[in-house]
């Protein structure tokens, strides 16, 4: 009985972080490789790069900010001061839902901030991106995300 009470747990806890992607495979496949390429851009300080994932009219929801829109805004939030990376940086969705040119995707974030003494900070948290399909290329439209406390 004690085994089977592990096994249901174990089944249990692995259906509660499975993955669910549901749409075209060509679509989930270009917009997994955008979250990959997202996290690469983050941890190269790669700005320009970061700022042309979104489309020209993005929004972005960042935790305890106001609504920024544009990419402008955009680059001039993810630019670092000088002296500060982003050494580590993950993001697993759970969720990715295609719905003709837009979709959502939901899931987990994670990463790692140095600063310019060389001490390091942990964070991760939660997010929502609505993504649209532009000129055949998946770009993000909506991001929000919120910080989860250890």
């Amino acid at each position: 009985m004690k085994v089977l009470s592990s096994l249901f747990v174990l089944l249990l806890s692995c259906s509660l972080t499975a993955q669910n992607y549901s749409g075209n495979q060509e679509d989930i496949d270009q917009i997994l490789e955008n979250i990959t390429d997202f996290s690469t851009a983050v941890m190269q300080s790669d700005y320009e790069a970061i700022a042309m994932a979104y489309t020209e009219d993005a929004k972005i929801f960042p935790n305890n900010r106001d609504i920024l829109q544009g990419r402008d805004a955009i680059l001039a939030y993810w630019t670092l001061p000088d002296g500060v990376q982003t050494p580590y940086h993950k993001i697993t969705p759970v969720e990715i839902e295609i719905l003709g040119d837009e979709a959502y995707d939901f899931g987990y974030y994670e990463g790692r901030t140095r600063r310019a003494d060389g001490s390091e900070v942990g964070w991760k948290g939660k997010y929502v991106i609505v993504w649209k399909k532009i000129e055949q290329e998946w770009k993000i439209y909506l991001d929000i995300w919120n910080r989860i406390q250890d």
